[in-house]
This record gives C-alpha cells, sequence and structure tokens, in this order.
C-alpha cells in the first residue's frame, strides 16, 4: 500500500484461456460472467491487518472472525468482491519451508467471502519490501519478505534521514532500497524463491479450495505496488520494460503451471505512475498486455494528502481515474483500482475524507463530473471495478509490538506506521456516511454498458452528519425527471441489449427500501431487498432510472409515464 508519496517526492506473448465456471474473465475493457454479462465489482482490502504479527500475517485471527466479516462487509455495503492479503513472509518462512498450515488458514478464511458469494483477487503484499529491515526502535515498519532473505543481503543499518512520511523509505532508506534492487536483479536467487514459493501457494490453494469456491477466485496480485530500488540510470517507463514486465510475465508463466491459467494476472506498474509529483511509468511503453493481465491499479490524492487544502468537490477525480481507464485500453486489457481510500484521522485531509471518497467513487462509476452527465453521458465509459483500502475490523484495538519490540506495542488505527484508513470500526460500525459506501451501482449488465451515474447526496461529515450537495442535476429539458430526482438518491443505468438469456442486476444500497424503490424504464423491473433486477429482450438501446423516493409524496402514474416518455427521448438522442 502507498501512500502519501506527493510530499516524499518533492522531500527528497499472451494464450486466450478458457474461464473456469463461474469465474469473472476479463476481456478487454471488461470483466464478464458465465452467462457473458459485464460484470462490476466493488468491495474492499482485507486487510492491513497481514502486515501484523498479532493476526498471524493474515486478515483475521480466526474463521469466525472472517466469517462475521464478510457477512457484515456483504450487508453492510454490498460488497462483491475483495483484494484478499497474504505475506511471502506467511508462506515461507525458512528457506525451502512452505507453511501449509498457514495456507490452510488462508483458505478457510477465503472461504468465508466465497461462500457467501464475494469474489476475491489474492494479493501479494509487501510495503517497504520487509519488517526485518527495520531496528526495533524504529520510527517504521515494513512487511513482505521474510527474516532468512533479509538476512542473506548483508543490508546497511536502515536510516529514512529527515523522513515525514513512511513512503520515503522507499527513497531515503538505503537498506530498503538496496533489498528492492536486489530483487529484481535476483540477487542470490531471490526471485527465483519468491516465484517458487508463490507457485507453491497458488498450487496449494487451488487443491485445498473447493471447486465452488476456486471458481470465485479472480486471479493474483504478483506484488503490490513495486518500486525499483535503484532505477540504474534508467527512465520509470524503461525500468517497467526491462525488470517489471519481465517479472509479472515470469509470475504468469508460475499462475499457469500451478492451476491457475484461466485467471488474469493483475499486474501493478511502478508505484510512482501517478502520485501527483514526480511521476513516472504507467506500462506507457510496454506492448499491450493482452486479456490474461489486468492493468491493476491504486489511486490515492497525494495533493491533497500534503499541500492541497481544497476539499474534494463534484468531478475532482475525472481526470486521475479516466487516466486509469485509458491506460487499460491502450494496453488492451481491463482496469482495476485495487487500492483507493484516506485517512480517517492523522493527517490535514482526515476532515475531508468523506468527500475526497465520495468523489473517488463518482469518477469509477463514470468518466464525467455530475455537472456534465446528462449533457454527455455518450461520453461516460465504463464503470471501473475497484476495492477500497481498506476493512480491518479489529481498527482501534489491535496490539501489535512494532518490530517485534515488547516496549512499543501499538493499538491506534491500523497500528502500522501510523496509519488509519478502515472504514469499519473495531466494534463493527461503518465510520463513514452510509451513503459513501453502500452505493447503487450495476454489478451485471446483460449487453454492453453506455453509461451510467449515480447521485448519493452523502454528508461531508462523518456517520452521516454535515451538510449535503447534489452533483448529478438533470437538465430543465428534463423537467419529470427532474422534478422526480430531487433532492432524493438517484442512478441513471443505459446499456444496449445483446439477447443474453440473464437480467441486468443492479446493487440496491439499504437506504433504498423496496417498497419506496421507483424504477422508470423500458425493461421489466423486479425489486427486492438490496438487488433490483431488469430483464429486457431483443437488441436496443434500455434506459433505468432508479429513485429512492423514501421521502416526499409517491409519484403518480402520470408522472412515470411522463418520466419515462422524457428519459426514452433523451436515451434516443443521445445513442
Amino acid at each position: 500500500m502507498r501512500r502519501l508519496l506527493a510530499l516524499i517526492v518533492l522531500a527528497g506473448v499472451a494464450l486466450v484461456a478458457v474461464p473456469a465456471p463461474a469465474s469473472a474473465t476479463p476481456l478487454p475493457d471488461v470483466f464478464r460472467d458465465e452467462f457473458g454479462r459485464e460484470l462490476v465489482l466493488r468491495g474492499f482490502n482485507v486487510s492491513g491487518s497481514t502486515k501484523l504479527r498479532e493476526t498471524g500475517l493474515l486478515p483475521f485471527r480466526s474463521t469466525a472472525d472472517a466469517a462475521a466479516s464478510a457477512t457484515a462487509m456483504r450487508d453492510l455495503t454490498g460488497a462483491t468482491a475483495i483484494r484478499f492479503l497474504i505475506s511471502w513472509e506467511g508462506v515461507q518462512p525458512r528457506p525451502g519451508v512452505i507453511d501449509h498450515a498457514y495456507l490452510d488458514r488462508a483458505a478457510a478464511q477465503i472461504r468465508a467471502f466465497t461462500d457467501r458469494g464475494i469474489r476475491v483477487l489474492l494479493d501479494y503484499h509487501q510495503d517497504l519490501w520487509s519488517r526485518h529491515l527495520f531496528d526495533a526502535d524504529s520510527w517504521y515498519t515494513g512487511d513482505g519478505a521474510p527474516a532468512w532473505v533479509i538476512e542473506a543481503g548483508d543490508y546497511p543499518d536502515e536510516s529514512c534521514g529527515i523522513c515525514i512520511l513512511w513512503g520515503q523509505n522507499m527513497l531515503t532508506n538505503a537498506a530498503v532500497r538496496e533489498a528492492a534492487h536486489d530483487f529484481w536483479l535476483n540477487e542470490r536467487g531471490v526471485q527465483d524463491a519468491f516465484l517458487a514459493q508463490a507457485g507453491a501457494a497458488m498450487r496449494h490453494l487451488a487443491d485445498t479450495l473447493p471447486p465452488s469456491s476456486f471458481a470465485l477466485m479472480l486471479g493474483v496480485d504478483p506484488l503490490n505496488e513495486p518500486f525499483d530500488g535503484g532505477l540504474d540510470g534508467m527512465s520509470g517507463s524503461e525500468w517497467e520494460r526491462q525488470r517489471l514486465m519481465p517479472f509479472h510475465q515470469r509470475f504468469r508463466a508460475v499462475m499457469d503451471a500451478n492451476g491457475w491459467a484461466a485467471r488474469p494476472a493483475f499486474v501493478e506498474p511502478l508505484v510512482f505512475w501517478n502520485t501527483t509529483f514526480g511521476e513516472a511509468g504507467g506500462f506507457d511503453t510496454v506492448p499491450p498486455l493482452g486479456t490474461r493481465f489486468v492493468f491493476n491499479a491504486h489511486y490515492y490524492d497525494g495533493a491533497r494528502m500534503t499541500l492541497d487544502p481544497t476539499p474534494a468537490r463534484d468531478g475532482s477525480y475525472s481526470a486521475a481515474m479516466n487516466r486509469i481507464r485509458d491506460r487499460a485500453a491502450a494496453l488492451g486489457t481491463t482496469a482495476f483500482v485495487s487500492e483507493f481510500g484516506n485517512a480517517l484521522s492523522g493527517t490535514g485531509s482526515a476532515a475531508r475524507t468523506p468527500w475526497m471518497i465520495r468523489a473517488m467513487y463518482q469518477g469509477l462509476d463514470s468518466r464525467l463530473p455530475g455537472a456534465n452527465w446528462w449533457r454527455d453521458a455518450a461520453a461516460a465509459g465504463p464503470v471501473l471495478s475497484s476495492t477500497q483500502w481498506h476493512w480491518d475490523i479489529y481498527s482501534g484495538r489491535h496490539a501489535e509490538a512494532m518490530n517485534g519490540n515488547p516496549a512499543k506495542v501499538r493499538t491506534e488505527g491500523d497500528a502500522w506506521n501510523d496509519e488509519d484508513h478502515s472504514v469499519i470500526s473495531g466494534a463493527g460500525a461503518l465510520r463513514l456516511d452510509p451513503r459513501v459506501l453502500d452505493r447503487l451501482h450495476p454489478t451485471a449488465i446483460a449487453g454492453r454498458q453506455l453509461a451510467f451515474g449515480y447521485e448519493d447526496l452523502a454528508r461531508d461529515g462523518y456517520g452521516g452528519a454535515g451538510s449535503t450537495a447534489a452533483w448529478m442535476t438533470p437538465p430543465a429539458g428534463l423537467p419529470t425527471v427532474s422534478a422526480l430526482v430531487s433532492g432524493r438518491q438517484y442512478g441513471v443505468l443505459v446499456w444496449r441489449t445483446t439477447g443474453l438469456d440473464a437480467p441486468t442486476e443492479m446493487h440496491l444500497p439499504a437506504s433504498f427500501a423496496p417498497a419506496r424503490t421507483v424504477v422508470v424504464s423500458s425493461a421489466a423491473a423486479t425489486v427486492s431487498e438490496r438487488k433490483l433486477s431488469l430483464s429486457a429482450s431483443g437488441t436496443s438501446v434500455r434506459v433505468a432510472l432508479v429513485v429512492n423516493a423514501s421521502t416526499g409524496a409517491p409519484p403518480t402514474a402520470a408522472q412515470l409515464a411522463a418520466a419515462r416518455a422524457e428519459l426514452e427521448a433523451w436515451a434516443d438522442a443521445t445513442w
């Protein structure tokens, strides 16, 4: 995970695989399910606890905690996917030794989610390469590589220098940099060792997970937030081409050899590619990735996390999310945003977090600011699948001895380098306005998605406090639609049906009570608890307006008929 890098920089041949049943297989710009429907995947990372010894280098202390967490995540947010963190140190604590008990615990925790219909992206996580690079009294710590890897390297004593934020270690801590540099050069066979244990772990999980669970495994993220440790005179783009992509290709081959050939590798570019300042890379000079890879990006607002005091507004993150869309399209594959978010305490931007995250979701939903959505909806682009950082049910109640130091037991926040990003509290309550996190969105589209936009009316404070403002107001040319949605949460989905024998489905937030959810569409609508199904035959453009009418007078049949006429005329003029 990369946090607060803006200030840091200032300071210093693909085969076509046959998908397994019920897998989410990527095509050039979408994921598809077994019915051929386009999928939108939304959820969270579980979790930063994998960085901690107190949880056994896994997201949860027990399978029961994982099951309770999966249920809460599904019920509170409608999540359909998670990014599940594991650790090289957990898999291979000693040379040549694979900890199968660790992998069995991981498999059991994964099943807690797949048993509830939640898809899982497996993530090999590291930050600052390894905790074993850091002194017992250090201000910082890392995670990832086991002790035996570090002991073989003869690295200098770690020091971040005049270090304001933990991520600066990637640029100024010689021990961290040299260890990462050794990995990319495969010094002492360290990259070979990593790939060998990854293969053993993937084979064990493929053999251990029942077919129904393995079918919901999305793929593998080979390495969280790769950083160079030293460019050796290359540009970031050159480094990606010469060092990073060969690693990803090697990892792809290991996946193929160990039961994961039908799953894509969710590959990340150089961590600094979109950090606001000093950007480099982004796979801008590598050949197209193809559909056996997913362009896997992270996004954090480095400017607002450091120097920019302004709040997020309508359209604040359109450009950042569009950059991810465009890079994936240029690479001939699907985009996935596997980390985004902001601190909930402890930084200058924490007070602005609710609308920062609201604006990030807006950017994930559509290419367009809300102010332009109705006018330019044909340019809305694909909805991006994503997992937010993060979901930690132990938030604020950890007991981690930092770097093994019993005199530095961390309990607050995430218990890791002074972070506090979990959207769930240790008491099990959402820490943000639920309208930010529990969102109307399409989950499966029977055809081709053309546009989606959502007015969530989330408040700018914590827990539903603060003020609200509409960002997506219909134009004067749609008077009945405008009256119907005024002061209400609503969303619009436009799609082209292609004759698939399955409905289009949307997640309904808890705030949308089925009895007061109004659907205006030519498609046949079925509203149930937390789900809307839209059935339409043939091949044509369809539009659905979904309104939370829990406040105000129920609309009349005449109003709904007039709204439908306006919507269909608008869609006919737009597509």
